[in-house]
Formats: structure tokens, sequence, C-alpha cells
């Protein structure tokens, strides 16, 4: 779930669609599992076999501008933000950023 926005930052909510469409269609393959096999470990070992090749394959995600787990190298654009110190991501505006208009419109 961390790389959705990486992916096509454009288009966030089709790739977290797709992403929830995938954890349904796991739990229903996994419940067939469970449902239709004679041995309940034959199914524990199908979805535990299962989690450990999709874990083995996250080592060759690749997102663009940023450097994999494997090598490679981060663009200029992230190593300039990684090096801004103390620089928030979201900025709390001032007592002094409202003017009488605004303290008029509270009151």
């Amino acid at each position: 779930y961390g790389i959705v926005p990486y992916v096509n930052p454009a288009a966030t909510g089709s790739i977290s669609g797709i992403v929830g469409a995938g954890g349904n269609s796991g739990a229903v393959a996994f419940g067939l599992c469970f449902r239709q096999l004679e041995k309940i470990s034959t199914a524990f070992n199908i979805m535990g076999f299962s989690i450990l090749a999709s874990a083995l394959l996250t080592f060759l995600i690749s997102i663009k501008g940023h450097r994999s787990i494997l090598g490679g190298e981060d663009s200029e654009a992230i190593k300039a933000a990684w090096q801004r110190s103390g620089t928030a991501t979201l900025a709390v505006p001032g007592e002094k950023d409202f003017d009488e208009e605004d303290d008029e419109a509270r009151a």
C-alpha cells in the first residue's frame, strides 16, 4: 500500500482501486482453497507460499526517480527533498497570516 501514490501520481485513485480489488480477489481465492481442499494444512501451505512469493517479488519493484532495494540512485529532486531539514510538509498559518476581515468572519 505504501507505493500506491508513487506508481502514477495522476491516477492514485485508480491504482488504489486496483490494489483494493486485488485484496478482495485474494480473499476469495484463499477462501476457495480452504473450502475445496480436503486438508486445511494444504490451504495454509498454498497461502503461505503465495505470500512468500509475493514478498520476494517486491525486490523487483522499481519506481522512477527513486532507488530500489537492490541498488540504483535517487534523482536530484529526491536527494534535495531529503536534504532539506526543519521544513514541514504542511504549513500551519500563524496569527499574523489572518487579516481583520477573517477575524470578522469568524466572529
